[in-house]
């Protein structure tokens, strides 16, 4: 196809000739906040805080009674004003999610708007936690109202209009032909942001055909050369390094966004630790994935990586790296639609002592996405990420669920074994190419009721694929450059005995939980799949970076004279 034919007169931001605002959620601000406290002062390069972490340890007697015991541990955490001039480097830029937010960032950044058979449409950032949600932060003394505030305004965050935008992708088509192929944005939107994209071409990428379907061959037409995994380790670092120095940045941020792969198998002396993930890539072992290849290469980097997908890319030894590097990691999954909406419900009917006897999924779509999954392989890694999210909540309520043995954490950061009853829960998922990037979720939960009653409850989401999860990747990329400006230190306390330095923050991120469908976290730790507790987590780190208390909903103002 002609495809300068197909953006005739694409030379230009000439449709609609209107006026137009800015979005809310696209404007510049300065930062509002400034908070008036002991616990909290400010220099020209940081913010510091003091907050006390509270707890409770609380330990069974052997009569069956809880002994609780609340915990109180002061920390101080410092924050960097100064955003960082950052980049992201998106590994399947080329795809629908790819182009799709290129093109979102390019019509925000230039205000491009545009005509749709409704009207007039201006860009925007809905979708986004960071940019389209508030957070209350308190009262107006004045009126007793709640004050909410934009969440990019409570601590110094990267405008998703600077971000400078790169990647890699195993099809070699400029960036405009991409968003063409993707069939997601409007064409009047297309045609005046084709000429922007015109010139960003992905660069080769690692293409290793056992790991994704078959079906993706034909895309397939720029790739890195040759068989030695380490020498693509090598070319992968050095694109990284060229990037950063290309584009004079502070900071890059890796996103594999990229087909889902299948499982890696766990192979002691392969994967199992970081020495031995070195070495199988050295020795270019069939076991070591793209995305745990590009992991490494980012970790290595210093370039915090984010897994947008359901394989478990980070492999223990990939773990160990990480932790051996301060490097920051996250994953695993983009929470979009149905799984958003799962771990919404199932804390619901959980915490309203309704027990869910089964959850049917069902998905069908038919972008590249979908055709990808249609392989079994692949499908299983998206099947595993997705079945995942209700385990914590059933955990937490054994009034309902009948316990099984004790078991520990997971020692690899990701989900343990299943113990003890569960709701049965089947995922099907279906490529059908004439809804395009138009999903549809039919979800069933079928529920115990009081004296043996039942409950259905039947949901059918139909949602743009990629328009949902693209908001997530600037969530996640945003918050990544934050983390990596943050450091604390536990203050002397009766669990600190002296003063300590400054640590940066953990390597997994498990505070980007809200945005991912299988989150990652500390090995050891649980999983938090609520994504009520997600958000308030993230809410109560922000607040702690300015000192200010965790509000709660007592409301104690209200309930007394």
């Amino acid at each position: 196809m002609n495809h300068s034919a197909f953006y005739a007169n694409a030379g230009g931001y000439n449709s609609p000739e209107v006026e137009t605002e800015i979005h809310p959620t696209a404007v510049k601000r300065a930062s509002p906040i400034v908070v008036h406290s002991p616990n909290t002062t400010y220099s020209e390069d940081y913010i510091t805080s003091k907050f006390d972490y509270r707890g409770a340890d609380v330990i069974q007697g052997a009569d069956g009674q809880l002994n609780i015991t609340p915990t109180v541990q002061p920390f101080e955490i410092r924050t960097e004003r100064k955003v960082q001039k950052t980049g992201i480097m998106m590994i399947g830029i080329g795809g629908n999610n790819g182009s799709t937010l290129t093109a979102t960032v390019l019509a925000n950044r230039h205000n491009i708007v545009w005509h749709t058979k409704a009207g007039v449409q201006t860009p925007n950032y809905i979708g986004s936690l960071v940019r389209a949600s508030t957070m209350r932060l308190g009262t107006d003394p004045r009126t007793g109202k709640d004050v909410h505030v934009p969440i990019s305004d409570v601590l110094p965050t990267v405008h998703p209009n600077d971000l400078v935008i790169g990647g890699w992708d195993i099809s070699g088509a400029p960036l405009d032909v991409a968003m063409r192929r993707a069939e997601v944005l409007d064409y009047d939107l297309q045609r005046q942001v084709a000429h922007l994209m015109s010139g960003m071409k992905p660069l080769p990428s690692i293409y290793y055909p056992d790991f994704i379907a078959a079906n993706q061959s034909e895309r397939a037409d720029n790739l890195i050369p040759g068989n030695d995994k380490q020498a693509h380790l090598e070319h992968i670092r050095r694109d990284i390094r060229e990037f950063k120095a290309n584009n004079e940045l502070d900071r890059v941020v890796v996103f594999w966004t990229a087909n889902t792969e299948r499982y890696s198998d766990i192979i002691p002396g392969v994967n199992d630790t970081a020495e031995t993930l070195l070495a199988a890539i050295k020795s270019s072992h069939s076991e070591v994935s793209p995305s745990t290849l590009f992991a490494v290469a980012a970790i290595l980097e210093d370039a915090p990586f984010i897994n947008g997908a359901p394989q478990n890319t980070f492999v223990p030894g990939c773990m160990a790296l990480a932790e051996k590097h301060c490097a920051f990691i996250a994953g695993d999954d983009l929470k979009t639609g149905q799984t958003k909406v799962k771990s919404v419900l199932a804390d619901f009917l959980t915490g309203a002592g309704i027990k869910m006897l089964s959850i049917a999924s069902y998905n069908h779509l038919g972008n590249n996405d979908g055709r990808n999954l249609s392989a079994e392989a692949q499908f299983k890694s998206k099947e595993i990420s997705k079945s995942s999210v209700v385990d914590d909540m059933v955990e937490s309520n054994r009034l309902l669920f009948k316990p099984g043995e004790a078991k520990e954490a997971s020692k690899d950061g990701k989900k343990a074994e299943k113990s003890g009853e569960h709701p049965d829960h089947v995922i099907v998922i279906k490529y059908v190419p004439a809804v395009g990037d138009s999903k549809r979720a039919i979800d069933e939960y079928h529920s115990e009721l009081m004296m043996g009653g039942r409950n259905t409850l039947n949901i059918f989401n139909e949602c743009e694929d990629s328009l949902l999860a693209s908001p997530l990747i600037l969530d996640l990329t945003i918050l990544a450059e934050l983390m990596t400006r943050v450091v604390y230190r536990p203050l002397p306390s009766a669990m600190v005995a002296t003063p300590v330095e400054y640590k940066p923050l953990y390597p997994v991120l498990s505070l980007l939980s809200y945005m991912l469908k299988a989150p990652l976290c500390k090995p050891g730790h649980d999983v938090v799949n609520s994504l009520g507790r997600q958000r308030a987590a993230l809410e109560g780190f922000m607040k702690s970076c300015l000192g200010l208390e965790n509000l709660g909903d007592v409301l104690l103002e209200s309930r007394i004279w």
